[in-house]
């Protein structure tokens, strides 16, 4: 198992008609060997699991990769599920250079992100 820093930005849709590398995620999560994530490692890891959205001039904002059944989903806030914003079909994806994941933004609507870097993490 290996941790991996994973940079995705907003793929070209009607509201990005070239994408944005202004609007999009970075997330550390653990990878297997064929690049899925891996829930029992995650549980292992989980407070390395961390999520940051950035989007434009807004301030970031910092959550968790959290594993729900065989969902998964960014927590911004542990107390609360309403702010949580699902993963779709994460658990069957490819995570690698080039691929797209799509995620349930706050405001309801879902949005494809494409991802543009990859690396191993490594805890400071």
């Amino acid at each position: 198992m290996t941790l991996y820093r994973i940079h995705m930005n907003a793929a070209r849709s009607e509201e990005f008609p070239d994408g944005s590398n202004k609007h999009g995620y970075d997330f550390v999560a653990p990878l297997d060997h064929d690049k899925h994530l891996d829930p029992a490692d995650w549980k292992a890891h989980k407070k390395d699991c961390w999520v940051r959205r950035f989007w434009g001039d807004a301030p970031d904002e910092r959550g968790a990769l959290r594993h729900i059944g065989k969902g998964w989903i960014i927590d911004y806030d542990p107390s609360t599920t309403d702010d949580n914003e699902p993963f779709f079909k994460l658990d069957k994806h490819l995570i690698n250079v080039g691929e797209y994941l799509s995620v349930r933004e706050p405001d309801g609507e879902m949005r494809t992100f494409h991802i543009v870097a990859m690396q191993p993490y490594l805890k400071s």
